[in-house]
């Protein structure tokens, strides 16, 4: 299949990329789009019925990802996995954080039970964390995590089931921090300017 290299924008062809648990040993396969004319991919969408089928594929892509940036359009769609448990809502975060571009994401040792408040996650340039529980996030939660991310000279994310209170929005818009609520169906929703920054041009 004929795709064009992300980085240096050769265009050859290139085998499935694959992605691997260390935890429970599942392969996934990571879909790879041939390349596109982008003059097609940029129609608008009420291109007519005999339009080329690329045209429309272009389209429905970028609408599918809610944005105009090059960067979301370029990315498919979240595929949201349920939560059912803590440790699930974890995994949300950190499959949520690799599909908005950030690599080598790191979770906690599936052997070691979680912590009963926030749990971390991080990767190169990012500090995350993910509020598991039912009550909402505070303010020291949201400053923690900022402050966390200065150290280590990275963005901070805050990702919780139960929202935030007051307090904690408005400190998180005053220092950048994007903040989402996921539900139990798995799908993390942007709660701020932040967020939706940086869902549009990814990491």
């Amino acid at each position: 299949m004929l795709v064009r290299c992300g980085n240096c924008g050769r265009e050859s062809e290139w085998p499935h990329p694959e992605l691997g648990c260390s935890a429970c040993g599942t392969v996934v396969l990571v879909p790879v789009h041939p390349v596109q004319d982008e003059t097609k991919a940029d129609a608008p969408a009420d291109a007519p019925a005999d339009a080329p089928a690329g045209s429309a594929q272009g389209t429905a892509t970028g609408a599918a990802s809610g944005t105009a940036s090059g960067t979301a359009a370029a990315r498919p769609a979240f595929r949201p996995v349920t939560i059912r448990t803590a440790r699930d809502a974890v995994a949300t975060a950190a499959l949520y954080l690799r599909w908005l571009g950030f690599r080598d994401v790191r979770q906690p040792d599936a052997a070691r039970p979680l912590p009963s408040a926030a749990v971390d996650l991080r990767a190169p340039g990012l500090v995350a964390q993910v509020d598991p529980t039912t009550a909402p996030a505070g303010l020291a939660a949201v400053e923690c995590v900022w402050l966390n991310g200065l150290t280590a000279s990275g963005a901070s994310v805050y990702f919780a089931l139960a929202g935030y209170t007051p307090e904690a929005r408005s400190r998180a818009d005053e220092l950048g921090i994007p903040l989402f609520v996921m539900d139990l169906t798995g799908m993390p929703q942007p709660l701020n300017d932040p967020a939706d920054a940086l869902v549009g041009k990814g990491a």
